[in-house]
């Protein structure tokens, strides 16, 4: 079965998908769902946890989420279908399998999402026992895993988006998500909302 005969046999089956923006903590998914939002697309979010000085723009975040690997029940789940729900990378592997879910997912140096981590945790007077090597370790080998479950689960369509990519050129990849989602997006509102000045924590990288 082709591609698209197999999108086109899941979404008459389980409905419309449910967009997903992941990856690793501290990798730019508070902006692309500010992207989503100005494009037109509705977020599932909750109000919770409120902007701070590390997520300047807001976290977009409902506390459902934090419960995917404890709860059953995952029927909330299915009100999202066409709306945008912001899932870290870790919990990926708890979604239900009888739905269908668009996923955008952030990719970043492991070395910048490593620095601007720490430098969270400094702000909140908190301090990690993991090294720096063991912590890079332990993402690339987490990032493995969520690569293969991405690619051999049929509920998953995937759109990679880079973090610094998409600082530089917010224009073309807003216009790729637009594409990967198959919807009439605002790419101009989407691009506009992309601050450049949120791209802390570079020097680390190099």
């Amino acid at each position: 079965m082709t591609l698209d005969l197999r999108r086109t046999y899941r979404r008459l089956r389980y409905g419309e998908p449910v967009v997903v923006v992941s990856g690793l903590p501290r990798s730019g998914t508070s902006m692309a769902m500010k992207m989503l939002a100005a494009g037109g697309l509705e977020l599932v979010t909750d109000g919770v946890r409120s902007a701070d000085e590390d997520n300047p723009k807001g976290y977009f975040e409902d506390e459902r989420v934090k419960e995917l690997h404890r709860t059953e029940d995952k029927s909330w789940l299915r009100d999202a279908r066409g709306r945008v729900v912001k899932i870290i990378s870790y919990l990926l592997k708890e979604l239900p399998p009888d739905l269908n879910y668009q996923v955008i997912f952030l990719r970043r140096n492991i070395h910048e999402v490593l620095a601007s981590q720490k430098k969270m945790l400094e702000r909140r007077n908190e301090t990690s026992d993991t090294s720096d090597e063991r912590m890079i370790e332990l993402y690339q080998d987490h990032l493995w895993k969520v690569d293969r479950l991405l690619k051999r689960r049929p509920c998953f369509d995937v759109l990679d988006l880079e973090y610094r990519t998409a600082l530089e050129e917010p224009r073309q990849q807003a216009e790729r998500i637009q594409r990967f989602l198959r919807r009439p997006l605002d790419v101009a509102a989407m691009s506009a909302v992309v601050d450049r000045r949120l791209y802390r924590n570079r020097a680390e990288s190099s």
